[in-house]
């Protein structure tokens, strides 16, 4: 088995927990912007000291409540500065948060409830607060943040002293429970994933003070947070934030985030793939809408050139003056809709591809790309300033040791890999070996450099009838970059060749008007361009194009839009068939 690991940077004390840096924050720096809120369109400054008095004040709510070390608390709620107040309040009063998406049907909330043994819930409107009644109509507290709920709850907590708090907030330490991480699951009943206070110090420290200190040492740093918190990444980027003394804003909406990143102009920033794909595809039908198509494309062409140019040794004279000429014309104007002041971004989750990776980084905005899962407390590998090998999700961070199996299989060793899955030993003994290495699931290559690349998921390969393994991720990525495409789903599990469902894009398709025949030719160069990457007996030979777009309100996409291929193999299974001509 081949291995691969990076030492320890920062020893994090087991004595360490979540709930520390709010409160030496506030008694170091009291006076210093910790968090910004937007109220109405303005963005009005948390200082360290008012954070963590907000936090203290829920907190001894909690504990005036009757709520335990180690009881459980479930959070459903969109991404907004109040969350991050919950987060740490639950953590200052001993607790276990359960977060929960605010997209979650009754049923899948009703299970998180009931397999957490959730003593209480947070919720963010009354709408929540109606799902988690009728999920669990004897659950006896809940809060609701817009009917006023943390006010309430501080208030009756105002007799609780500052000594009862302390007591209580430091007497947790790493081997205790932080938090219980339920996956968002393309198959089956969601897992929950016993994450520790070791856990995530523990990996918050030796990332932010290792691999990715430069993002958080720059003047005025900053960064917009509009993924769901629910989701282990935007959570670890959250604490890495507070960590770091890095000025923390929150988005509701991740559709709506334009106007904000402009407003607020972040340093840093996060997002999954499909985020990335939207901002380009965004600018590209901008660009062919006004006419400018053809000058977008060669500026887009020349930034991948750079980029590659300089991972390779650096550009030459000529290339160095074209993409300065259209840095002038396009790239300040890309950059400016991001705020003005981004020129870095951590990307996660599924994989980036090279073409955005180098389109990104030619243009002034570095991405870099890291890889983990919700078990690994978020991430396990990550690119870093200086040494960003695009197409690759980075090496291992301080701490962490990555083995690639006989089969391909990634494993992974650490302090950052769960505790295991909560009321689940079976399921755990699956996953952790007995030497201690974490199954992850994904394949991947480790080059001679210790740079981890992802070729895919064991659970997602499929196999035709002729016995060819198929990888559905490269193409899928591929296909996927487009701009008039939305989801694209690659099926051919036991059949005789490989085919592909494909959901168009609502906002790029209002801007064009094309035939039925124009609309396929489209999506046929599409494929064929992902085609070229593959064998003949992996390339896609049929597809067909879905009426409705996949989506997170379908039930079709997760949180972090993936693709549930359970579901949409199970709604979709006549289109299926009549692609295979049944």
């Amino acid at each position: 088995m081949r291995e691969y690991s990076v030492p320890v940077l920062v020893d994090v004390p087991l004595s360490a927990n979540c709930a520390d840096t709010v409160f030496q924050r506030g008694a170091e720096e009291p006076g210093a912007p910790c968090i910004s809120r937007k109220v109405g369109e303005e963005w009005v400054a948390v200082s360290a000291a008012e954070f963590r008095d907000a936090v203290a004040g829920v907190a001894r709510g909690l504990i005036a409540a009757g709520i335990q070390p180690g009881d459980r608390i479930a959070l459903m709620s969109r991404t907004r500065y109040e969350w991050t107040v919950v987060d740490y309040a639950i953590w200052a009063a001993g607790g276990v948060g359960v977060p929960i998406y605010e997209t979650s049907s009754v049923e899948q909330v009703k299970w998180i409830l009931s397999d957490s043994g959730a003593k209480a819930a947070f919720v963010e409107t009354a709408a929540h607060e109606e799902t988690v009644r009728e999920a669990a109509p004897d659950l006896p507290m809940i809060w609701n943040i817009e009917g006023g709920g943390l006010d309430a709850l501080a208030e009756s907590g105002a007799e609780v002293s500052e000594e009862t708090l302390t007591e209580r907030r430091t007497a947790r330490g790493g081997h205790d429970l932080a938090t219980i991480i339920y996956t968002s699951g393309t198959t089956g009943l969601p897992k929950g994933c016993e994450i520790t206070h070791d856990n995530l110090v523990f990996t918050a420290r030796n990332v932010a003070f290792g691999p990715l200190e430069r993002l958080f040492t720059v003047d005025g740093r900053a960064a917009l947070l509009f993924l769901p918190l629910a989701h282990s990444f935007a959570r670890m980027v959250q604490i890495v934030l507070l960590e770091t003394r890095t000025v923390l804003a929150h988005t509701p909406n991740m559709k709506n985030v334009a106007p904000d990143l402009q407003s607020f102009k972040p340093t840093f920033l996060l997002g999954v793939p499909r985020v990335f794909e939207k901002v380009y595809n965004g600018a590209e039908q901008k660009a062919t809408g006004e006419g400018k198509g053809k000058i977008f494309h060669a500026a887009a062409a020349t930034a991948i050139e750079w980029s590659k140019a300089e991972s390779a040794g650096g550009a030459g004279l000529g290339l160095r003056l074209k993409h300065a000429l259209f840095d002038r014309l396009v790239y300040t104007k890309l950059r400016a809709a991001t705020g003005g002041r981004l020129s870095a971004a951590v990307s996660g989750g599924s994989a980036l591809g090279e073409r955005l990776g180098h389109f990104f980084r030619g243009v002034g905005i570095e991405v870099f790309e890291g890889w983990g899962l919700t078990e690994t407390s978020a991430p396990s590998t990550v690119n870093i300033p200086g040494a960003n090998k695009v197409g690759t999700v980075g090496k291992p961070f301080p701490g962490v040791t990555i083995g690639i199996d006989d089969d391909g299989e990634i494993l992974v060793k650490g302090r950052h890999v769960f505790k295991g899955y909560w009321n689940n030993e079976a399921a755990t003994r699956e996953v952790i070996d007995s030497d201690g290495w974490f199954h992850t699931g994904d394949v991947g290559e480790l080059d001679k450099d210790g740079y981890l690349k992802i070729t895919g998921r064991k659970k997602e390969i499929l196999v035709t009838a002729a016995g060819k393994n198929v990888a559905p991720g490269p193409l899928e990525d591929s296909i996927r970059a487009h701009r008039l495409i939305s989801q694209v789903m690659v099926v051919g599990d036991d059949r005789p060749f490989i085919g592909a469902l494909v959901t168009l894009d609502p906002e790029a398709m209002a801007q064009v008007t094309l035939s039925d025949e124009e609309l396929r030719t489209e999506v046929q160069a599409a494929i064929d361009n992902a085609n070229r990457m593959v064998s003949k007996a992996e390339q896609i030979k049929k597809f067909i194009i879905l009426e409705n777009d996949l989506t997170e309100e379908s039930g079709h996409l997760t949180p972090s839009l993936k693709v549930k291929r359970n579901l949409v193999m199970r709604d979709y299974a006549k289109q299926i068939e009549e692609l295979y001509g049944g």
